[in-house]
């Protein structure tokens, strides 16, 4: 099966609208952009922007190194310079809906009870939870160790009880464990690293990976791939649109919170 990241996304904010409407007023999102964005920044703040509004929250954009002070939940748009890699570590712990502060990572990976989940993992979550899909006891591939993707989709998995090996470019058995694993979670951004020839019948096979092929929007799973997968998330429209709303299910999550 093909996972339709957009039409489960607008599953999930429409439901987060719905928890926003109870709250005394919109959660107050806000984003801190550098000085200069590329045509990719501003591309995504529109999709967040969008994205906000089906979620019932208010979204601004700030330039403001004090933009957190206003805010129910607080983004530094990534890319990001010096600068707004040092203001993630000062985004407060209660408006961290991205959860990049490494108190936040840090909180998410002890498994704290009120620990948000990396927007990646929380539409990972969702994915397996609509379609039955359980870690537990199954070996688990898991390709990059980044702190966006790899990082805390591994610990997750690890959490829910899988045989987890993170591959990275200095792995030499990375065919092999592919071949051998139940899931696959990748986001290391190289264009059809993975091949049907390299999966076993039946895999679950996250594609988080985004990069550039001759002009376009790649993953890292070439879309012949689905054919060998029960479920398959393409690149674009697969767990790019569901991470997006779950940042704002974060968001609205700490405004619930908020006195």
């Amino acid at each position: 099966m093909i996972i339709d990241g957009r039409l489960l996304a607008k599953e999930i904010l429409a439901r987060t609208k719905l928890r926003a409407a109870r709250l005394a007023h919109p959660p107050q999102v806000v984003a801190y952009v550098v000085q200069d964005p590329t045509p990719a920044t501003v591309s995504y703040l529109k999709i967040k922007a969008k994205s906000a509004e089906a979620a019932g929250c208010d979204f601004a954009e700030s330039r403001d190194s004090d933009f957190f002070e206003t805010a129910d939940a607080a983004i530094v748009q990534l890319p990001t310079n010096a600068e707004g890699a040092t203001l993630l570590e000062h985004i407060p712990l209660d408006k961290d809906a991205d959860v990049l502060s490494k108190k936040a990572r840090d909180a998410f990976a002890r498994g704290d009870s009120d620990a948000l989940l990396p927007p990646v993992v929380a539409a990972v979550r969702e994915i397996f939870k609509i379609h039955g899909v359980n870690p537990e006891a199954k070996r688990a591939a898991v390709l990059g160790d980044g702190w966006l993707v790899g990082n805390p989709c591994a610990v997750w998995l690890r959490q829910a009880g899988a045989e987890v090996t993170t591959l990275t470019k200095e792995s030499k058995d990375t065919v092999e464990v592919l071949q051998a694993a139940d899931i696959i979670i990748s986001g290391v951004g190289v264009p059809h690293l993975i091949t049907p020839d390299m999966l076993k019948d039946g895999v679950v096979l996250i594609d988080a990976g985004t990069s550039e092929s001759n002009g376009e929007v790649a993953g890292d799973a070439d879309p012949a791939c689905a054919g060998m997968c029960s479920l398959f998330t393409p690149v674009p429209g697969g767990v790019g649109p569901i991470a997006v709303a779950c940042l704002f299910q974060n968001a609205v999550t700490l405004a619930e919170r908020h006195p």
